[in-house]
């Protein structure tokens, strides 16, 4: 955000009301502005860092944050996760931590054709939409959570002939 154009803008208010005090306050206005450009740019500075902290108290747990880089100031902005009220469909995949990446998100990517059944698109769109990601990043966060898991085991246990004939299963179902 440019400070400039608001500071021009009361440098310009400021020669208006001092001409109607004659030339005297006009020379007198024109020796004030220059100096006061620095305490103008100051008081603009601290109206934003008020506003942002008045609208993270509204936005919490985001926030908004007033940054000054190369004298200019910018807005960091953390939007809260919105837990959805009820979540129609729980992904057979855990979710990701956070501050978990995808594998190799630094380097270039790949496209595939990932083709599923109707009712399973329709679960992972769902999905996707309740943590607020596209398809894409759901399915690459999904994809990279399985590959940091140890893989999958399948033991069937099975009752001796004379004890029944139920058979159970451990291991990792999706």
């Amino acid at each position: 955000m440019n400070l400039t154009v608001f500071v021009d803008r009361v440098r310009r208010e400021l020669a208006v009301a001092a001409e109607a005090g004659g030339p005297d306050a006009v020379a007198l206005a024109e020796r004030l502005t220059a100096p006061l450009e620095s305490t103008f740019q100051l008081a603009l500075l601290d109206a934003l860092s008020r506003a942002a902290d008045e609208i993270t108290q509204d936005l919490a747990p985001g926030s908004v944050e007033v940054r000054l880089r190369g004298g200019e100031p910018s807005f960091a902005v953390t939007v809260p996760t919105v837990e959805p009220a009820a979540a129609p469909v729980a992904p057979s995949v855990a979710p990701p931590e956070p501050d978990d990446e995808p594998l190799d998100a630094e380097g270039a990517t790949a496209r595939i054709n990932f083709r599923v059944p109707e009712q399973l698109k329709a679960r992972i769109e769902d999905a996707a939409a309740a943590q607020g990601r596209s398809v894409n990043a759901w399915l690459t966060r999904a994809a990279s959570t399985a590959l940091r898991t140890p893989a999958p085991t399948s033991t069937t246990d099975q009752r001796p002939s004379g004890g029944g004939s139920t058979q159970h299963y451990t291991g990792w179902v999706s």
